[in-house]
């Protein structure tokens, strides 16, 4: 290894790098690379070294003994090692060595351990063992320098001068300001400082920089220090290697960017605000100037052509988002709102007409058509000193929306094609974004009648929550949006809450809204929990859009592509609310005492993506709880603050005792802006809890001489709650439910009556096989018991639990017209075709 005169060190002698070896090994201690150096100073040849341990080359040691052994901690060590030892060369003379074994991150061969041995005769400065030694880092790939305690360069080696684009002997003697202006000198010096002073190395320092030997672009470094010190302790000055993980740096950012990109664009169904979400999310950090410029077509609601875009189209083109990193944006020449025209020869027409991105690393704004045919452009984009652009065209589902423009005038680089692929993804979020708007806005109009018609006018009655609900839709004028509520009253008293979000295209998405509302309608009476109920409306949303994909050409394409919903199940003897959303807001609850919290629920996928699991959440709410449930549009302002509409919620309800229709005011005065930008869903729910003097339980004994008691004990609760005259009907669907239990189902068997705005009786068993109407011969001695239960009860049910079932049954707290005395039990079991069993069931 030839070494140059400016890496000789002069001192109280010179140090020959020539007499120093260095070796790398894996972290097993065996040698993978021998130096000339090496074979120099220990006498073996590259053939005799590579793939014999190190321990056998320098000390001469057995496997498996103290000092190979000893060998073995020090490569292990993650702080590397050095000191001196003692060694043999291979003719058998002893040789005092100074040691240094650093750990080595290289990303083509892994982990490594590089040792660096002298002897201590040819050392100047013989006691500095985390000095010279690493000097013969010259042959490294990594950038290795030294600095003195004043902190300037006194060696440097061959990867760090190509790396700074200086050659060594402007370096040597200077400090890194002098020599690389465009780095972080200040904070990269103080870290030395840090070293120097502490002694504590400092791994994976990263920062910015631009060297002198790429001062056009902006490299990223992770830089190691290490403090250097002679033997007697005294501080010589910090040794540091530097890495340029520039490729690595810019992956990250772009991944970041990407998404942060991917929460930012496409918030809502406004084809406007997607537009300039698109340029904010791409300034400051991909393009110091962007424009997204659409169709006329589109914003006036009409259908653009599939394909690239007609030349003649072009002329009538309006500027729909902007955005730089100078205030006021200075480089526009058109407003946002304002008609953009642009010559036939411009980059962006270029980009529509044939449908292609296009990447111009270098603006030359003197040279090219396009310059010529707009001036005006031309020169105010000259003035600003822009040097590099990019057009992205818009394209959604094989139509061309619009197009967007980055450009860069800072000393960031120019664009490289990662950057393109970078716009490219932003460019298609948005586009698909701005289509889905568009569609939605097409037919919106239409919409609206059939949305008003599918809204609930009024809250059914029910005992388990006060609700109350505000709906405030974007459009003022029609008085009616996209989104829906529900309050859905439930066996055993249980409530369900609904809040809803259709995403979608005008009739479509109402339509699916009005489907939605009637399937959760429907399966809300089903013994299913609230993700069941979630999986069931994801496969009814996405058989929505497969037939409007395959229906007739008119609604083909147009389906709707998702919705969010959040389905809550509230029960007033437990206190528990059970709840699960698909891709919604998660709700607001406040507590008795004012705490409010927003509850961590699974978030779940939007409807419509299938396949995805849902997950519910239970949880215990004392009574008095206020639950909040809201679309988007509450939270949302015009400055899409989410975090400041979730403040201005909780503020609102700060006072979760106020009357309910007085929080519902509140909460919408407290919207920014003239009307919402988004339409508005606000469901809010206090709870309450049932009296224990409104509940009877009781145990029944798998025996059929129960049925009896059972019955009795029912009527001694009916008259303490007043309510004997519906002591038949009661007495006959307590006998009939009981009975069914102790035949088919077996023990433990509970019966439960709630008097509540219904009287309801619920029998448990532990049977998992749901009872059914039959038709029942004339001959058969059962088989009646449910035709029973359905003449005299309102409404009659299943549902399952983890511990099997439960049959229930509710009468309207005033009596029937069927209900008769007990007496005539006789008569209606006639009408029906069933023996009497039913007035011998105490003698049982």
């Amino acid at each position: 290894m030839s070494v140059p005169q400016s890496s000789r060190v002069s001192g109280d002698g010179v140090f020959d790098l020539t007499r120093t070896a260095v070796v790398v090994a894996d972290r097993a201690g065996v040698t993978q690379g021998w130096t000339e150096g090496a074979e120099r100073l220990l006498g073996y040849r590259v053939s005799e070294a590579v793939g014999r341990p190190l321990a056998d080359l320098f000390i001469g040691v057995d496997p498996g003994s103290a000092p190979e052994r000893e060998w073995r901690t020090r490569l292990a060590s993650a702080d590397g090692w050095s000191g001196l030892e003692a060694v043999r060369h291979k003719d058998g003379h002893r040789l005092d060595l100074e040691l240094r074994i650093l750990p080595v991150q290289d990303t083509e061969h892994g982990s490594a351990r590089l040792l660096l041995a002298a002897e201590m005769t040819q050392t100047p400065w013989s006691g500095a063992s985390r000095s010279f030694l690493e000097g013969i880092l010259g042959m490294s790939p990594i950038g290795v320098g030294m600095v003195n305690a004043d902190l300037r360069f006194v060696w440097l080696n061959d990867a760090l001068e190509r790396m700074g684009g200086i050659n060594r002997e402007a370096r040597l003697g200077k400090r890194l300001g002098d020599v690389e202006p465009g780095l972080a000198v200040k904070a990269i010096e103080a870290e030395m400082r840090r070293v120097l002073r502490t002694g504590l190395p400092s791994v994976g320092y990263e920062y910015l920089g631009r060297p002198q030997s790429d001062p056009q672009r902006e490299h990223a470094y992770s830089t190691s220090f290490f403090r250097l010190e002679d033997s007697a302790g005294q501080v010589l000055g910090v040794c540091y290697m530097v890495l340029d993980v520039t490729e690595s740096y810019r992956s990250r950012q772009r991944m970041a960017l990407l998404n942060r990109a991917a929460e930012r664009i496409g918030s809502s169904l406004d084809v406007w605000r997607t537009a300039q979400e698109l340029a904010d999310a791409a300034v400051p950090d991909l393009a110091d100037f962007v424009t997204v410029d659409l169709l006329d077509a589109l914003l006036s609601g009409e259908q653009p052509a599939a394909g690239p875009v007609e030349a003649s189209a072009l002329f009538a083109m309006r500027r729909a988002g902007q955005q730089s990193v100078r205030e006021g944006c200075p480089e526009a020449v058109v407003t946002v709102g304002e008609r953009a025209s642009y010559p036939p020869s411009a980059p962006v027409v270029l980009s529509l007409t044939e449908g292609n991105s296009t990447l111009l690393q270098t603006l030359d704004l003197d040279d090219g058509d396009w310059a010529a045919e707009d001036p005006v452009h031309a020169a105010q984009l000259r003035a600003l000193g822009f040097h590099s652009l990019m057009v992205v065209p818009l394209r959604a589902r094989g139509v061309f929306l619009g197009a967007a423009a980055f450009a860069r005038w800072q000393h960031t680089g120019p664009f490289q094609s990662d950057d393109l692929v970078l716009a490219e993804e932003f460019g298609t979020r948005a586009a698909m974004a701005i289509d889905n708007a568009r569609r939605y806005t097409r037919e919106h109009t239409t919409a609206l009648t059939l949305q008003h018609s599918l809204l609930p006018r009024d809250l059914p009655d029910q005992c388990a929550v006060e609700a109350a609900y505000r709906y405030l839709p974007a459009d003022s004028l029609s008085g009616v949006g996209g989104d829906w509520f529900d309050v859905i009253p439930l066996s055993g008293a249980r409530v369900a809450l609904v809040v809803g979000d259709v995403v979608g295209h005008g009739v479509h998405a109402a339509a699916t809204m009005g489907r939605l509302r009637a399937a959760v309608q429907a399966l809300a009476d089903l013994p299913l929990s609230p993700e069941e109920v979630l999986a069931h409306l994801d496969d009814m949303v996405n058989r929505v859009a497969d037939d409007a994909q395959t229906g007739s050409a008119d609604t083909a394409g147009n389906g709707v592509v998702g919705a969010t919903c959040l389905y809550a199940v509230y029960d007033p003897v437990a206190c528990s609310c059970t709840l699960a959303r698909a891709g919604h807001p998660a709700p607001l609850l406040v507590s008795p005492t004012g705490a409010a919290e927003l509850l961590e629920l699974p978030t779940g996928p939007p409807l419509g993506l299938g396949g995805m699991p849902f997950e519910s959440v239970e949880l215990h709410l004392p009574e008095g709880s206020l639950l909040a449930l809201y679309t988007n549009g509450l939270l949302m302002g015009k400055a899409l603050d989410l975090d400041g509409g979730i403040a201005r919620l909780r503020s609102a309800l700060a006072d979760p005792q106020a009357p309910l229709e007085s929080l519902c005011d509140t909460v919408v005065d407290g919207l920014p802006g003239a009307r919402p930008v988004d339409d508005v869903a606000l469901l809010l729910a206090r709870t309450r809890a049932l009296p224990h003097t409104q509940l009877a339980t009781w145990e029944i004994p798998a025996d059929p001489s129960a049925v009896g008691e059972a019955r009795r004990a029912a009527a001694a609760r009916l008259a303490e709650w007043d309510l004997e005259e519906l002591g038949f009907s009661t007495e006959l669907i307590v006998s009939e439910l009981v009975t069914n239990a102790i035949r088919h189902a077996g023990g433990p068997i509970s019966l439960r009556m709630i008097r509540a705005r219904a009287l309801i009786c619920e029998v448990f068993d532990t049977g998992s096989t749901a009872p059914h109407l039959r038709h029942a011969r004339t001959t058969d001695e059962g088989g009646r018991g449910l035709f029973l239960i359905a003449r005299v009860a309102q409404r009659w049910g299943t549902r399952h639990t983890s511990q099997g079932k439960i049959i229930w049954a509710e009468l309207p707290l005033r009596p029937a017209p069927l209900d008769a005395p007990a007496n005539d039990f006789t008569a209606l079991a006639t009408d029906l075709g069933t023996p009497s069993a039913f007035t011998t069931a105490d003698d049982r």
